[in-house]
């Protein structure tokens, strides 16, 4: 792992380069590697998930003083998504960086969305061990709130009520959503959601809660829809 290059990437410069390899030490690297006693990022992960949180919470409040808290609540789950946080390592290039077993090489992993957000989740964490929360909230306003304000992404979407109107528009049309999958650890449970057009078209989105999960399965919804109506 190149960690100079790395620190040019982010523009920071890591005091401790033991605990930002580990951000980037996946479990199936750890355990091909046992006899060098390494540590994967998990506990980075976990940590990193509740910095963001409390960055991306600081952020909004100050930045929207005109929003009600639940605007603020949806506005702050969608940013901190699954497939959010894995835009955001995809532009900070991340993959090139993470410490991979050979299977988990073979199959993917490295660009592959829940393992992308969590490396971008452990980064946070081990900065924070790092330096502290004012560079993390720093580093966080240089990488990743300039593109809420220009609204690159549609954060603030409500993609399940938009779906609804979309479905609407003909009374015979059904719309449904199921919670098909639960997994990982107690403390950070994914969840795997189905969203079910007329009981036939599907498309799954995955979240740190239910209702999470069920807004990125109703965004892909929408795409399909404007994909099949082009």
């Amino acid at each position: 792992m190149n960690v100079k290059r790395l620190e040019e990437t982010l523009a920071i410069s890591f005091q401790n380069k033991d605990i930002i390899r580990q951000a980037f030490t996946h479990s199936s690297y750890v355990n091909e590697h046992q006899k060098k006693h390494l540590s994967d990022n998990e506990r980075l992960e976990f940590l990193g998930d509740a910095v963001l949180e409390l960055a991306v919470s600081d952020f909004l409040y100050n930045k929207f003083p005109e929003m009600s808290e639940g605007e603020l609540t949806k506005l702050r789950a969608s940013i901190v998504c699954e497939e959010s946080l894995f835009h955001f390592a995809e532009v900070l290039e991340l993959n090139h960086y993470i410490l991979l077993g050979k299977g988990e090489e073979r199959t993917g992993g490295r660009n592959r969305q829940a393992l992308l957000a969590d490396v971008f989740e452990a980064l946070l964490g081990a900065l924070y061990l790092d330096q502290g929360m004012t560079v993390c909230q720093d580093f966080l306003e240089k990488q990743i709130f300039p593109n809420i304000i220009t609204d690159a992404f549609s954060y603030a979407m409500d993609y399940k009520t938009k779906l609804q109107e979309v479905i609407q528009e003909d009374q015979k049309n059904t719309l449904e959503y199921l919670i098909i999958e639960e997994k990982g650890p107690a403390h950070r449970k994914k969840f795997v959601a189905e969203a079910i057009v007329n009981g036939d078209v599907r498309t799954r989105g995955i979240g740190n809660s239910k209702k999470e999960a069920e807004q990125c399965a109703a965004k892909r919804m929408l795409e399909e829809l404007a994909k099949n109506n082009e």
